[in-house]
């Protein structure tokens, strides 16, 4: 039990020191109308024109290569707002579930994944 508990330290401190560099998502700005066509591993894509934010989008955490666009225009329905932190670490609320295909459903939070049960 005591080597688990020191593996369990350790891979806590090591979390804590390199949490931005595997673990966090960020945002990326694409200045137009669409997400691009190639889109970033991890990250959220925010797609801008001029000052208005349009959609963010970013690869389905499952793995399943699903891109998913959710839109930030309040007159949409349904719409989300993205927020980041001074961190750079984007926020999506509400949470995103997919109503087909692998049926994801997730928060982001603080640029982390969280899974719903």
């Amino acid at each position: 039990m005591k080597a688990y508990q020191m593996l369990k330290a350790f891979w806590q401190r090591l979390n804590a020191v390199y949490e931005d560099r595997w673990l966090v998502r960020r945002v990326e700005v694409a200045d137009g109308d669409f997400l691009p066509t190639k889109m970033p591993k991890r990250n959220l894509v925010l797609v801008r024109d001029g000052k208005e934010e349009w959609s963010v989008g970013f690869a389905c955490p499952c793995g399943c290569q699903r891109t998913i666009e959710l839109l930030l225009i309040p007159d949409a329905n349904p719409h989300w707002k993205i927020t980041v932190d001074s961190k750079g670490r984007p926020t999506l609320t509400p949470s995103v579930w997919l109503q087909g295909g692998c049926r994801s459903h997730f928060w982001v939070r603080k640029g982390k994944v969280i899974w719903c049960d």
